[in-house]
């Protein structure tokens, strides 16, 4: 009797054990591990003069000691205080060489061991390339000829505390302007531990609101913190390492230098900060310096804080932003300044107008005005005085509008070139194919009154790239190519007027980059990636449409498992993995988005693995939620939500391939909060994985995703939108994953913690994994892994193996 009851204590133990959450990181199946283990892609930057490529081959995944660095989180910036570099970056390991005419490859050689390179940059001549290395002792600089040879540029250390690209190649290609860190600076400043006072903050009834940011300064303490860490000093660096001073001192966002090489435009920092929004939105001096003396020339602009722009898609900053070198000009500015205060609310004829100011920047000279936009300005790109498309867009009812002006012939008034709703995937003409001028700088590719297009070609049976010549004066397109079945064919860069660089896959060929010629039609591969995941050879993919309930058109991509035969294995547990989005037009809405005809690789973040592991995967299935004319998507959002959803679901069973009883459905970011949403407003499914999402909308109560009206406007929107209202509703088991240092606006790691004590504290079932060190996306292996691990143990335990419901379902 006595063995009995110890062996009984001994399971009760044992089974304790079993059910506590797990507190190591975890291994998934091996399926699983394998695909998230297969190379990465590389990644290719062309020349300036289409001679080569350069590939670049990223790592897979980082490790959970890269993320561990030291880490300071301050004015909306992360980065380590210690190399002032940003550790979590995507980078690179190694480089490649290839030249296009005959597919030669050179290895790039003399890096360090295991080396992190980022920021490649071509010379202007195309004779090397310049990128960064991070190392122990800080952020190096480097450079490597098309030889192969690779050397560090001096001793210099470049300061990436603040984003954006830290040096720039000068126009003859045996220069760089730098942000260098200061190296006569004082000591860093001492972490305020006994605070010498509260921290204040006043209003005095100006309206300020601002989205939800994360990683604001706190306090006086975090200011000087900043303050130091940002201080670059701007030098022209040769390619021996010596070095001449451009601007002594600052927080430097940019320093560019002119085409001509003579004058660098350097964006700079200044108090007072802020602690309700980030370091974008702080006060900024616009200047123009001279590189032979480094005298301050002329200051475009001093903005004041920015803590009052309206939280509306279009509102911006007042005064002159968006200030850049004009292409195809030795020394001349170009910028644009908001008439309407920056409030894209205010009924005015005028929105933006765009100015430009060139050398030698006189104090008598004053800008010249360039164009009158009715939209607010998104972009222009520059072909020579006779020609320059002008980008303008307005959120409220999706119109984009691209208009030609003759910069070097004001009285000309602007023509209409493309006038169409942003959301009209199959409408896109395309974007205008750039080539490097004289300059060395990327400007308009013509011939004649033509331009080219480049675009996805989407079409409703799915995207099919393109590349068109497109005549200004009669404003007619030739099409020049079009992918065409099996493959996903997609343009990148015209060599000549006869070729051009595309990357090609299929379903069963990996990406791989060719040179196309358009007048036979013949291709040259330029390189033969392996397969690395021949496991998903044979599993099948499709491109499925169906209908929503209001006869609104939908799609998705459907997988199946590898082997997988209907007759024989029947219906299978299904892993929905979505996004909602919202639309203006029931047209745009029901366009299809996606290539039935691309490789199958996952990404890490994918659902795709799970198709290995027996599961029905319908990927980035249409969820859209419609507003048209005076309506707003969000009113109707769950009506519309469950709607789609169950679209999707009744597709599924009546294919036969998926089993209604083992259904589940998961997202990332917005597509967790959509899956808190189903679990409470239906029983679709039996399970969700719902990954850093934002659960309660009155902590985003300053708009969020594409909602532009704040809580107190539309409040009971935001309340029924918000699945934390209806947390008493979730009755079906949901897995909540969030990264502990989430920097993605709205969704603080807190979200998934309050949902997770609310569905505790009601009774329902859960489980909460929160992963060290991770931000908005994962980038540890050791996390990816584990987080698979997870999902594969929910999605069986809930789903795979769940038994039939009584009387439940749509």
């Amino acid at each position: 009797m006595t063995r009995l009851i110890r062996i009984l204590f001994l399971l009760l133990i044992a089974a304790a054990a079993f059910a506590q959450p797990a507190t190591t990181y975890q291994m998934p199946p091996k399926a699983l591990a394998d695909l998230v283990d297969a190379p990465a892609f590389p990644i290719a930057t062309v020349s300036p003069d289409s001679q080569r490529i350069l590939l670049a081959e990223p790592p897979p995944l980082l490790t959970i000691a890269d993320l561990a660095e030291p880490e300071l989180k301050l004015a909306g910036v992360r980065f380590n205080p210690q190399t002032h570099d940003q550790p979590r970056a995507l980078y690179f390991k190694k480089l490649t060489f290839v030249t296009v005419a005959d597919g030669k490859q050179v290895n790039v050689t003399g890096l360090p061991d295991n080396p992190r390179v980022r920021h490649i940059a071509w010379s202007p001549d195309s004779k090397r390339v310049a990128f960064t290395v991070s190392m122990p002792s800080g952020v190096e600089l480097w450079s490597a000829g098309i030889d192969g040879h690779a050397g560090r540029v001096g001793k210099v250390i470049l300061n990436l505390t603040l984003p954006g690209a830290p040096f720039h190649w000068m126009p003859y290609s045996t220069a760089f302007i730098a942000r260098l860190l200061y190296d006569e600076r004082p000591p860093a400043p001492e972490v305020e531990r006994i605070p010498e006072g509260p921290v204040v903050q006043e209003t005095t009834g100006r309206k300020a609101g601002v989205r939800t940011f994360e990683d604001l300064l706190k306090n006086e303490s975090d200011a000087a913190l900043f303050d130091w860490h940002a201080q670059s000093e701007v030098m022209l660096v040769n390619l021996y390492g010596s070095v001449k001073g451009i601007l002594r001192y600052g927080p430097v966002t940019n320093a560019e230098p002119s085409p001509d090489g003579k004058w660098v435009l350097v964006e700079t920092l200044h108090r007072p900060y802020s602690y309700n929004v980030p370091y974008y939105r702080f006060p900024v001096m616009i200047d123009v310096y001279g590189v032979d003396d480094a005298m301050r020339y002329r200051t475009i602009a001093d903005l004041p804080l920015a803590e009052d722009v309206p939280i509306d898609f279009d509102a911006v900053r007042q005064g002159p932003r968006e200030v850049e070198w004009r292409a195809d000009k030795w020394a001349t500015l170009v910028w644009a300044e908001a008439q309407d205060k920056g409030n894209p609310r205010l009924d005015v004829p005028v929105r933006d107008k765009l100015f430009t100011l060139e050398a030698p920047w006189n104090a008598a000279q004053q800008p010249q005005l360039l164009a009158s936009l009715p939209l607010r300005y998104d972009g222009i790109e520059f072909g020579g005085d006779e020609l320059a498309l002008i980008t303008m867009s307005r959120w409220r009812d999706r119109k984009s509008q691209t208009i030609a002006i003759q910069p070097g012939h004001r009285d000309v008034a602007p023509r209409m070139i493309f006038d169409r709703s942003s959301e009209d995937r199959y409408g896109d003409p395309g974007r205008p194919v750039l080539t490097y001028g004289t300059l060395g700088r990327q400007e308009l590719r013509r011939r004649g009154s033509s331009i080219y297009l480049i675009g996805l070609g989407a079409s409703p049976e799915g995207d099919r790239p393109f590349l068109d010549k497109f005549d200004l004066a009669s404003l007619t397109s030739t099409r020049l190519f079009r992918s065409t079945a099996p493959s996903y064919e997609q343009p990148l860069v015209m060599i000549d007027d006869n070729t051009v660089l595309t990357r090609r896959e299929s379903v069963t060929e990996p990406p791989n980059y060719f040179v196309r010629d358009l007048r036979d039609h013949t291709t040259r591969a330029l390189t033969q990636t392996p397969n690395p995941v021949p496991q998903l050879a044979s599993a099948s993919k499709e491109l499925i449409h169906y209908k929503r309930a209001d006869g609104l058109d939908l799609s998705g991509t459907l997988y199946l498992p590898p082997g997988y035969d209907q007759k024989r294995d029947g219906a299978l547990p299904v892993l929905m993995w979505a996004y909602p989005e919202e639309f203006k037009s029931a047209k745009a809405a029901a366009q299809v988005t996606g290539s039935p005809y691309r490789f199958t690789r996952p990404g890490p973040l994918s659902a795709l693995p799970f198709v290995v592991r027996g599961y029905a995967v319908l990927d980035n299935p249409s969820i859209p939620i419609l507003g048209e004319g005076s309506k707003e998507p969000n009113d109707t959002y769950v009506d519309q939500l469950v709607a789609g959803a169950k679209a999707a679901v009744d597709e599924l069973v009546r294919r036969g391939v998926g089993d209604r009883d083992r259904m589940a459905v998961g997202g990332h970011s917005y597509g967790a909060f959509m899956t808190a949403n189903l679990l409470a407003h239906s029983d679709l499914f039996r399970a969700g994985i719902a990954r850093s999402g934002a659960y309660n909308r009155t902590l985003t109560p300053f708009s969020f995703q594409a909602e532009e009206r704040t809580f107190w406007e539309v409040p009971d929107t935001y309340m029924t939108m918000s699945p934390f209202r209806y947390a008493d509703k979730i009755n079906e088991p949901i897995l909540l994953i969030h990264g502990i240092d989430d920097d993605n606006s709205g969704t603080f790691p807190i979200q998934s913690e309050r949902l997770y004590q609310a569905i505790k504290g009601l009774g329902g079932t859960a489980r909460l994994v929160m992963l060290p060190y991770e931000a908005h996306g994962y980038r540890a292996r050791e996390s990816v892994m584990h987080m698979l691990w997870e999902m594969d143990q929910w999605l069986d335990k809930y789903v795979k193996n769940a038994k039939p419901r009584v009387g439940a379902g749509s």
